[in-house]
């Protein structure tokens, strides 16, 4: 519990903190997506690339990063993770190429981010009681959604007017505001010792979660496609050994690397099947509109996150309405309500997108999507974790995060498969019929497309001359 003596809200406000940030890159960026293929010279797929690998690395090392809470300490863990964050940030910021953009971004603040949320939220789940607790999670929900909703304006007013590389320079204000008042933060006492770490798990767990979502994120390169099926099924084959080490070093008496028998936890295990399913069009919802706005109706940065700013307020407004509802309503109640207005606002915006969208098309699909985003991220934290025992706490968000990552990851991964289909089907039956493509072959059609929507150009695709 927080000291009498301190503000009751400063854990939950720390806690917040280092959430936003971690959820604000993805978000911010992605209005960005253009400077960064010009400024970088790179490519889209890269990009998408990386966006993804950050939350797939968050997911990949976030058992482990959970792990080592029991061996230094919820607190330790959590400064420990936010140096890391912290050096990936600065790295990222003074990014001269895509390679660079990469380490610091996606693998350096990924590491640092899988150390962080599962740290706080143990740290908040133990500071709290009753429905002080609902409401801490409420808010740490919230303001998850705040990062990712604001996110687009942020990165649109610093991309525009002055460089995306203040998106991650910012950062470090919040960082550093976290290690002035990390007084706040509890400790606990570390319950294991290194020599106990799962270091056979911690490796296939990795590795079988990087395989499955590069098997994903190949789909979008055609060239590379013989490899999707052997990095997917070998990825699914090493997540199962994974779970079968986990049962023989529990029936051993030895200590996993998690307890996969709150797999077994029916709500735990809802929550998490949940939170998948929330965060793949989410995802796909921050990463392909901000594309689309910036190939086809040619918006900067700024435009693109004023684009968003409906949606933005609407996710805020009814995360916090939703931490309030639950006082009156049962979480399933409001979780399946927001379930069912998120498809609606996916359904709304599937028909809007053609060469003659306008800003105003998107908002009525994107505020009905928020709603319902809303609603369930206020729900999906406090429901899961509230269905395991406080000695399974660190084990429980290890999973909660990594599953939430994982689909975050996945949804960015599969919208560019959709993206990628989009150019070979729609687009490319369009200009062959439009006769623009002259003597051009289906074939190279799709790859000029293929490369000028690569590039983010604004230009005409160029035509190739037949051999």
């Amino acid at each position: 519990m927080a000291n009498e003596d301190q503000y009751k809200w400063g854990v939950v406000i720390i806690a917040c903190m280092a959430i936003f940030i971690i959820v604000l890159d993805s978000s911010a960026m992605n209005v960005a997506i253009t400077t960064l293929v010009v400024e970088l010279n790179t490519t889209l797929t890269v990009i998408q690339s990386i966006i993804a690998l950050y939350a797939l690395i968050i997911a990949s090392f976030m058992l482990l990063g959970s792990k080592i809470q029991d061996i230094l300490g919820r607190k330790k863990t959590f400064l420990l993770g936010l140096l890391i964050y912290a050096s990936g940030t600065i790295v990222a910021t003074l990014s001269v190429n895509a390679t660079m953009l990469m380490i610091g971004w996606s693998i350096l603040e990924g590491i640092g981010a899988a150390m962080i949320l599962p740290a706080t939220t143990t740290i908040v789940g133990a500071s709290y009681e009753g429905k002080d607790k609902v409401t801490a999670f409420g808010i740490w929900g919230g303001i998850a959604a705040v990062g990712a909703a604001i996110g687009p304006i942020i990165g649109g007013i610093f991309t525009t007017y002055l460089t995306w590389r203040l998106v991650f320079g910012s950062e470090l204000v919040f960082i550093a505001a976290i290690l002035i008042f990390r007084h706040y933060l509890t400790e606990s006492k570390p319950t294991l010792k290194w020599k106990d770490l799962d270091i056979v798990g911690a490796v296939l767990s990795i590795i079988s979660l990087i395989l499955i979502v590069f098997g994903i994120l190949l789909l979008t390169r055609p060239d590379y496609w013989i490899y999707v099926e052997v990095l997917m099924i070998s990825g699914s084959i090493l997540f199962v050994i994974f779970l079968l080490w986990q049962r023989r070093r529990i029936n051993k008496g030895l200590v996993p690397l998690s307890d996969i028998s709150l797999l077994k936890n029916r709500i735990f295990g809802l929550g998490n099947i949940n939170s998948v399913i929330q965060q793949i069009p989410l995802a796909g919802f921050l990463f392909i509109i901000p594309v689309f706005l910036q190939q086809v109706t040619k918006l900067n940065a700024f435009m693109n996150g004023v684009a968003l700013l409906p949606a933005s307020i609407t996710i805020l407004f009814f995360s916090l309405i939703g931490a309030k509802l639950s006082s009156k309503l049962e979480s399933k109640y409001i979780l399946m309500t927001g379930f069912l207005i998120s498809a609606a606002g996916t359904f709304i915006l599937g028909g809007v997108f053609n060469v003659n969208t306008q800003i105003i098309d998107i908002v009525p699909g994107t505020v009905v999507f928020g709603v319902g985003v809303g609603l369930l991220l206020s729900q999906l934290t406090n429901l899961t974790m509230s269905a395991v025992r406080s000695d399974q706490e660190s084990d429980a968000s290890g999973f909660l995060n990594a599953f939430k990552n994982l689909g975050y990851s996945v949804g960015t991964a599969l919208i560019g498969v959709l993206l990628l289909l989009g150019i070979f089907s729609g687009l490319t039956v369009g200009v062959e019929s439009s006769g623009l493509a002259g003597n051009m072959t289906n074939e190279q059609i799709q790859s000029s497309l293929f490369t000028y929507v690569e590039k983010m150009q604004t230009g005409k695709p160029k035509k190739k001359r037949n051999s």
